[in-house]
């Protein structure tokens, strides 16, 4: 990616990520993304995690089509958002009409085929002094920090009735509907993704992850393991996302487990 307008910044990434079929499933339906760039702009970092939809056919089909686009605007539509400053307004945008796009795709897919299929994504975008998310389902991004943040909320059946009054995180969390979810890419006529943004700063650590990795460790566990002290380098910090996946698959952890982490330095 060649850009010749912006300003450049010195952040620096450190990238390490993992995925585990898991105990039930003979295929892994998740699929992630880790893209790096220099720019005029600076290092810009695109990762993303989608699950494929586990109660539909082909998920990992949906999941890698999306993967796949996602990669695509990375190298051939953010070069030019890019190109006079990126403007949150423009980056929604462009997000909101690859997910369209992208979603129409695989229904039609679907369709042909005589098959529905899904997926969700949680993509973090980091470039010059922010950080950018767009969500979709219940995959999660965390910010690791002096405690543990979740700076996503989940598109599912229980948040909703939590959020209403009408369950509790301590009724959701056993509910045979926990993963029951509001929307998806591919199987959902209209794809009303979450966006959140935050401040770009050195040594912030964030997390992205299916819900097989998060279902059955408590934030405490998560934190306790995935230290920002911990990351040192990317090996280290792959056998940390092990280690939760050994934890979770001892627990009987159903889906399939993935995440991907990433460190910012100047």
């Amino acid at each position: 990616m060649d850009i010749t307008f912006g300003n450049g910044e010195n952040m620096r990434f450190i990238t390490a990520n993992y995925t585990d079929t898991g105990n039930v499933k003979k295929t892994n339906q998740d699929s992630m993304l880790i893209e790096q760039a220099d720019t005029n702009y600076g290092r810009v970092l695109l990762t993303a995690v989608c699950d494929g939809v586990g109660g539909l056919a082909k998920g990992e089909a949906a999941s890698a089509c999306l993967v796949k686009r996602l990669s695509a605007w990375f190298y051939e539509e953010l070069p030019y958002l890019l190109r006079d400053g990126l403007k949150q307004e423009k980056l929604i945008e462009s997000w909101q009409e690859l997910l369209c796009e992208t979603n129409e795709k695989i229904a039609a897919y679907g369709e042909k085929n005589g098959i529905r299929l899904g997926t969700t994504c949680c993509a973090i975008l980091a470039a010059g002094s922010a950080y950018y998310i767009m969500n979709i389902g219940d995959s999660r991004a965390y910010l690791l920090s002096d405690n543990i943040y979740q700076l996503t909320k989940d598109q599912t059946y229980c948040q909703r009735e939590i959020d209403l009054g009408r369950m509790t995180p301590e009724e959701a969390a056993v509910s045979t509907q926990r993963s029951v979810l509001l929307q998806c890419v591919g199987a959902s006529d209209v794809v009303e993704p979450d966006f959140f943004t935050g401040r770009l700063k050195e040594n912030q650590c964030f997390l992205l992850c299916s819900d097989g990795f998060s279902n059955l460790v408590s934030c405490r566990e998560i934190y306790k393991i995935l230290s920002p002290e911990a990351f040192v380098n990317s090996s280290v910090m792959k056998m940390n996302l092990i280690n939760i996946a050994e934890l979770v698959k001892a627990r009987h952890e159903r889906d399939n487990i993935s995440a991907l982490l990433f460190k910012t330095f100047m």
